[in-house]
């Protein structure tokens, strides 16, 4: 069967959402739980292959959706909108506060490729290179069972790491499946007392939380792919010097402030930001006539 062609309307081939037979059950036992996750994975990597979603700004977005998720393990109240101000409205080396350091963590984490030194600067004074490389290679029968060693090994030997866990069990995750990039995954469901689980226990919760976390990257990247096609259509009509260079950031970041458009002037960026509205190309994020941030 001929799959159906990607147009300027509909930029992806297929629907991004999962097959209603992999959800319509809960997962008992791990074998079920494999089959779930492995069958959600597959599907989101059609979804991938189709190569209209923009994964920078895919990534960043679940980024804050699992930063959102550490927060609240942490016992911390920020929602998506105190994350996005603490991260985007603090001055460069300024201290973003705990909840926006958290974001600021996962941000870090997906912007670049998967490596040792990349993960330790974003995980500096919690996890070594010599750590993270263990991590990253870990071995197992699948790719969720080495994310959750991963789990259970950080916070056996540091309990209080649960950032630094996920994130790490996020990238072996995406590096067992082929990926480049952290892309959070079993993050965005995972709860504080499923990390206090150990052995099938945790690996029946990581086969869970792959599924969830799934179904909830799924409609978001087809949110997005939709949302570039637009963003891409009106960006001929932008007569701003360095517009072009705007549309790219707006392209791979889940938030910006018009100060982070640093190649042009503060005026200009402001006129960019609103004018991408009119167009309805971005979305004021806030709500605010004052500290605004822009998003796609």
């Amino acid at each position: 069967m001929r799959k159906p062609r990607a147009t300027s309307l509909d930029p992806l081939p297929m629907v991004v959402s999962l097959p209603g037979w992999i959800s319509a059950t809960s997962a008992e036992t791990i074998e079920l739980g494999a089959f779930h996750s492995g069958a959600a994975l597959a599907h989101l990597s059609l979804v991938t292959a189709a190569g209209a979603v923009p994964e920078a700004l895919w990534r960043d977005r679940l980024a804050l959706m699992a930063a959102e998720v550490c927060a609240g393990i942490a016992g911390r109240r920020e929602g998506a909108r105190g994350l996005r101000d603490a991260l985007h409205l603090t001055k460069a080396g300024d201290d973003p506060g705990p909840a926006g350091k958290v974001l600021q963590q996962w941000s870090r984490a997906v912007a670049r490729p998967i490596s040792v030194a990349h993960l330790a600067k974003v995980l500096e004074g919690v996890a070594g290179p010599e750590r993270i490389a263990q991590c990253l290679d870990a071995a197992g029968p699948t790719p969720v069972d080495r994310a959750a060693q991963v789990i259970e090994a950080m916070l056996t030997d540091s309990p209080y790491t649960e950032v630094a866990a996920l994130i790490l069990a996020d990238a072996v995750l995406a590096k067992s499946l082929g990926g480049t990039h952290v892309l959070p995954l079993l993050s965005l469901s995972l709860k504080a007392r499923d990390l206090r689980l150990r052995g099938d226990e945790l690996r029946l919760a990581c086969y869970r939380a792959v599924a969830v976390g799934v179904r909830q990257a799924l409609p978001l990247a087809g949110d997005l792919a939709r949302a570039a096609v637009r963003l891409r259509a009106v960006a001929p009509k932008l007569r701003s010097k360095g517009a072009a260079r705007a549309v790219d950031l707006f392209l791979s970041r889940d938030a910006l402030a018009p100060s982070a458009l640093d190649f042009m002037s503060d005026r200009a960026a402001r006129r960019l930001c609103d004018r991408l509205v009119a167009l309805g190309a971005v979305q004021e994020l806030t709500g605010r006539d004052t500290f605004r941030l822009y998003g796609v």
